[in-house]
């Protein structure tokens, strides 16, 4: 199983509907180092951007997911993101959406 943390659309039921078929499991988590930029993607879309600050911290919801949601994930944000491994306070391991810099 993977972990997906989210910090904008993906937290909405909707969202998750229309992408995954269901409304997914998680929980409340934080990802430390990085900050949220709002209307970063388009003017509209938040992001969150790296710091090196572990001060600084994100407040987001960790949900299990498989390969599969992951590629359906992949789709839905398109190439504006990336997808990246990171260690959540909790102390999973899990991916979030970044900037894609390419």
């Amino acid at each position: 199983m993977n972990y997906l943390f989210t910090y904008g659309t993906l937290q909405d039921p909707q969202v998750q509907q229309y992408i995954f078929g269901r409304i997914l499991a998680g929980k409340v988590d934080f990802l430390s180092g990085f900050k949220r930029l709002e209307n970063a993607v388009y003017e509209r879309y938040p992001l969150v951007v790296q710091t090196n600050d572990l001060k600084t911290k994100v407040e987001g919801m960790a949900y299990e997911v498989s390969e599969s949601d992951l590629k359906k994930a992949d789709i839905y944000e398109t190439s504006a993101y990336t997808r990246m491994k990171v260690l959540l306070e909790s102390g999973i391991t899990s991916w979030v959406y970044i900037e894609n810099s390419n």
